[in-house]
């Protein structure tokens, strides 16, 4: 055997290089050899296996740069392996694990773990985040040079808001010694503590505490004047609101080394989506109101917001079947990320090549990492995705442990039918 592998017939579609033609790409041992426009089977090295990609778009593999995968000391809501099938049939090829675990990863040894296991267990690639405080107690900061070292990409409380503005500040000014990092939950605490949905109406209506929407944009705000003070890499997560997208925008117009992202459900459902009091829709931050959908949306079509994440939160069903103000938070997300953003390509409101932008080329750069791209030497990290194919989200399909979505039976058009990490195929749905 040659151990070479040729896609022929394919869309390349790589934001990295803004390729978008016909063609295709060969592989071996595990990276991309050689890209070829206009790749048919004459030109294929003797010996290779020829997979026929029929048309469809051949991109690098999709990038989480936020998800909760429950290792350690949560299995029974997640584990690595069960998040990574569920990534690989996303068309997810590397997931950075939120460090919110129990015990949270704020040690080198946790950091070593998360990898360690992830090796073993998983399959796609799973880099880990450590930790901004100690015990995600927003007081004292971690070790964040020696657990880089042990392999961190990047540096997070979770779903925890780092409310000390003197913690944040030591935070980033310890960063920019090792250009490091800090990943932001944004929302004010005392703001946000005793809310469950956006405030407005709707809440009122429902009777369901509010979280206002100036929660999140005071809270970037304050960041953003510590990150002009400090020079600290900032990145605000799930940003949700208008006035936040509004701050950011201004923030890089002055080039400060400002970073965000949004959650899937975020520019794909708002505040009516509740319900009667559908606690699968309840998120941190809330879903918000419609006109903040479509700032969100705006956002990703300027590339103000970096990044699409699925800010994959699997809870069973004890922490959700309860009243809304006190089931947890959070929905699963790493098979509908991909489906959701194509909404926005096949209803022409964001460019196919900003949104693949967003899910490859944005969180690698971010993160560091090496994938993202179709480039020579590059991982062979793909996935070919079938943008017209009809399906419907239903619980049957997932393969996480949990199964809290906030879009059961959502008709659906477009998905991953095949998802290679490192050359290797570990999703094909013709073989599902």
């Amino acid at each position: 055997m040659s151990g070479l592998t040729a896609f022929i017939n394919a869309r390349l579609m790589d934001p990295a290089s803004k390729l978008d033609a016909k063609g295709g790409l060969i592989i071996k041992n595990g990276k991309i050899r050689e890209i070829i426009k206009g790749l048919d089977v004459p030109q294929v090295p003797y010996g290779a296996e020829i997979i026929d990609c029929e048309g469809h778009v051949l991109a690098p593999g999709l990038i989480d740069a936020r998800a909760y995968l429950g290792e350690p000391g949560q299995e029974q809501k997640e584990t690595m392996a069960t998040a990574s099938q569920a990534a690989a049939a996303g068309g997810i090829t590397t997931i950075a694990a939120m460090a919110s675990t129990d015990p949270c990863v704020d040690e080198v040894a946790l950091v070593e773990f998360v990898s360690r296991r992830a090796r073993d267990t998983a399959i796609v690639n799973v880099v880990p985040t450590a930790c901004v405080t100690r015990g995600r107690k927003g007081e004292e900061i971690t070790e964040m040079g020696m657990l880089a070292e042990a392999g961190a990409v990047a540096f997070s409380d979770g779903h925890r808001a780092i409310g000390s503005a003197q913690v944040m500040r030591r935070a980033l000014a310890y960063a920019t010694g090792w250009d490091l990092l800090i990943i932001q939950h944004p929302e004010e605490p005392s703001m946000a503590a005793s809310g469950a949905m956006n405030a407005g109406e709707m809440s009122t209506r429902l009777g369901i505490p509010g979280v206002p929407s100036i929660a999140e944009v005071m809270m970037v705000e304050r960041d953003l004047r510590l990150v002009e003070m400090t020079g600290g890499r900032y990145h605000a997560a799930c940003i949700s609101t208008e006035a936040s997208i509004k701050a950011i925008r201004q923030a890089k117009d002055r080039g400060l080394p400002v970073t965000c992202s949004a959650a899937a459900h975020h520019f794909a459902l708002n505040e009516l989506a509740v319900g009667e009091y559908r606690t699968f829709t309840k998120v941190s931050p809330p879903l918000r109101s419609e006109a903040d959908r479509l700032a969100v949306v705006a956002g990703l079509e300027d590339g103000t917001i970096d990044c699409i994440v699925s800010d994959h939160s699997p809870h069973d069903q004890e922490a959700k079947r309860l009243p809304f103000a006190q089931a947890a938070d959070g929905s699963i997300g790493l098979q509908t990320v991909l489906p959701l953003a194509l909404e926005l390509h096949h209803t022409k409101q964001v460019p196919l090549m900003r949104l693949l932008d967003a899910l490859t080329r944005a969180p690698a750069q971010m993160l560091g990492l090496p994938s993202g791209k179709l480039a020579e030497g590059a991982p062979a990290d793909l996935i070919l995705i079938d943008l017209d194919m009809p399906w419907r989200i239903t619980e049957s399909l997932f393969l996480s442990r949990s199964k809290n979505s906030a879009f059961e039976d959502r008709p659906t058009q477009g998905r991953a039918i095949r998802t290679i990490v490192a050359g290797e195929t570990v999703f094909n749905l013709n073989e599902g």
